[in-house]
């Protein structure tokens, strides 16, 4: 028995992927927008063995996912949706929507009373062999929802870990919150749960949990804070990085592998000396030109792919080498498609359990002799509601593997993301 139990403590796997994310009501998405990040369960996917990651679960986890566009039909905001729900996990601060951030749509009066503020959250997550689920519903007075399950098996049932949800009252004309929870709270210090409440500054009950040592909780917002990474595009991405100053970003560039990454974008790069203060702009790049001589060239000067590859090879780093979990927004927008077509091939050839969601304006993504159809996503806009729309291209059943005319039907508007209408 102790033998059997040593086997299967080595035999674990420690890993963190993403199966499915859904989200509603937030900024130009406005109904339930499901993302699933699963390979079919077809025989399809033996077409495609290196796309994916086959898990003791049961479950095969894709590895890249693209989704595709036009702009401003709504890509980014999927990626500001994921890093809005990061951000509550990392504060103890009241948790609540705000006006900006909810669907223009449901803005219907300046007074905020008016508007429906409701968002609904929810992500399954594997980690270590047991799926977690977890959904969130917030509106401008804070949480109505909270709920966290896991499954131990595939085709077991779910255990509720937690669950709480808001009732509201009238006491004096003033609104009483209170809430009624679906777990034993007397194992825990109550008050840090009634004082919350009390004073309406209600944070994630989650990381109460996790704060009081409940194990689940713990482990879930252990993998949401350390695995999971959403990059926006605010301005040039290696000035982005730059002005963030993130300690773990030195220490990845300054790992030797970081450098075969790097060669991607120009093989004659044979050296990096990192500047520490400044490693997105000021960094030398050492080089070895056909006379077999070494030149460098200080990263700002250097031309504008190599510059933002260089930013972004830290997030393609954490995907093969650290199996985390990133969203990154228009990684390729100035990467030719040869250079998106080597990442894509770099991440799928690699023994890893990390996951590569990238928005995208290429349409060269769109290649069903690289991809399977649950691999690709389109963002819609109507043109009328402006609302956003997300879909996979497995939703058409009528596009089939033999057709080679992917790229055409998109640029044609067939398969929607061009905002046409």
């Amino acid at each position: 028995m102790i033998i059997k139990t040593i086997f299967w403590f080595y035999m674990q796997e420690d890993y963190f992927m993403i199966t499915r994310y859904d989200f509603k009501n937030f900024c130009s998405f406005k109904e339930l927008s499901i993302f699933e990040l699963l390979a079919p369960a077809n025989k399809v996917k033996n077409r495609f063995p290196d796309n994916f990651t086959k898990t003791n679960y049961g479950l095969d986890v894709l590895k890249t996912i693209v989704i595709v566009g036009e702009n401003a039909g709504g890509k980014s905001n999927l990626i500001k949706s994921i890093n809005f729900f990061k951000a509550m996990f990392k504060t103890n601060e009241r948790i609540k929507s705000y006006k900006d951030l909810i669907n223009f749509n449901n803005n219907c009066s300046d007074n905020i009373d008016d508007c429906d503020t409701s968002q609904y959250f929810h992500i399954e997550i594997l980690i270590n062999d047991i799926l977690y689920l977890y959904s969130l519903t917030i509106d401008y007075i804070g949480i109505k929802k909270e709920v966290l399950s896991v499954k131990k098996t595939n085709y077991g049932k779910e255990y509720t870990v937690f669950d709480c949800i808001r009732n509201l009252t009238k006491e004096n004309n003033q609104t009483k919150i209170n809430y009624n929870f679906g777990f034993d709270t007397s194992k825990y210090n109550s008050s840090i749960f009634t004082n919350s409440i009390r004073e309406n500054n209600i944070g994630l009950f989650i990381n109460k949990l996790a704060l009081l040592g409940e194990l689940f909780s713990s482990e879930f917002v252990n993998y949401i804070n350390n695995n999971l990474f959403a990059d926006e595009i605010l301005y040039t991405y290696n000035l982005y990085k730059d002005f963030k100053k993130e300690e773990d970003d030195q220490r990845i560039i300054k790992d030797s592998r970081f450098l075969n990454i790097l060669k991607m974008v120009d093989p004659s790069i044979i050296k990096l000396e990192v500047n520490e203060e400044h490693p997105f702009t000021k960094s030398k790049i050492i080089r070895n030109n056909e006379n077999n001589q070494n030149f460098s060239r200080v990263l700002e000067y250097d031309s504008s792919g190599v510059i933002e590859f260089f930013a972004w090879a830290v997030q393609i780093f954490r995907v093969v080498y650290e199996d985390k979990v990133v969203f990154a927004d228009e990684m390729d927008r100035v990467l030719n498609p040869v250079l998106s077509d080597k990442i894509i091939s770099f991440i799928n050839s690699k023994n890893h359990k990390g996951q590569l969601i990238i928005t995208t304006h290429n349409a060269l993504h769109l290649d069903l002799k690289k991809y399977m159809k649950e691999q690709i996503y389109f963002v819609s806009k109507d043109i009328d509601t402006l609302n956003s729309q997300l879909y996979s291209l497995a939703d058409f059943p009528d596009v089939r593997y033999e057709t080679t005319k992917i790229h055409e039907f998109y640029m044609k508007g067939i398969l929607g993301g061009t905002f046409s209408g």
